[in-house]
């Protein structure tokens, strides 16, 4: 027996019959973890979509203080990282140990930039009193009475929906980094690069998911 078949059988589940049916198994398993993802973000869309349409005056004029130059500078920042994620499913798909950490290095660089730019807005929002709650105030958006509780829904939805999404990230990043470390002990190679290529999954959703919060909340007025 080859050590590349050696290897390869020691990382095969014992209720599996081969490494194929393995990956098989694992990428229906991400999935459909994805789908369920799909639904709850889906959720979360549609509830602001029926209240923006419901309160849109107020909805408006709070959607005006956020940060459009910030939020395009993160939807490049994700796209980019959406290039380095692939760029290290590629690397680990063909061998090339020394690419697959680099690439994933970058993957976390801007990911942690991602979330350091949305730090800078949530601070924003705190310093103006638009965080949801006993202190929101509506006079930054010339807001009073009902309509200023109408925006602090938009900011709720806002913070809910975005957290959410940074959550994900925060999540992700520890385990682009395990990846690297065990990419760098030459874990992953054409015999078997399932933790990355699902990885890699999971990041592009949460790539994809921005792409979607960013001119909901930041364009549409």
């Amino acid at each position: 027996m080859s050590s590349e078949t050696a290897g390869s059988r020691s990382l095969l589940a014992h209720h599996f019959a081969d490494m194929g049916e393995q990956k098989d198994a694992t990428t229906l398993g991400m999935w459909l973890f994805l789908a369920q993802e799909v639904m709850f973000f889906g959720g979360l869309f549609l509830v602001y979509a029926v209240y923006r349409f419901n309160f849109h005056q107020a909805f408006a004029a709070a959607s005006h203080h956020l940060d459009v130059k910030l939020g395009a500078i993160n939807t490049a920042v994700l796209i980019g990282s959406s290039l380095t994620m692939a760029l290290a499913v590629h690397a680990a798909a063909v061998g090339k140990r020394k690419q697959l950490v680099a690439f994933l290095l970058l993957t976390v660089l801007l990911g942690s930039v991602f979330l350091g730019v949305k730090a800078v807005e949530y601070a924003d929002k705190y310093h103006h009193h638009l965080v949801p709650g006993p202190s929101f105030s509506g006079e930054v958006l010339h807001l009073e009475g009902d309509r200023a509780r109408q925006a602090e829904m938009y900011f709720s939805l806002y913070f809910g929906m975005t957290g959410l999404h940074a959550l994900h990230m925060i999540i992700g990043i520890p385990i682009l980094l395990t990846l690297a470390v065990k990419g760098w002990r030459g874990a992953y190679g054409p015999a078997y690069n399932t933790p990355v290529e699902l990885t890699g999954l999971y990041w592009h959703f949460v790539d994809i998911v921005w792409i979607f919060l960013f001119p909901f909340l930041y364009l549409i007025h």
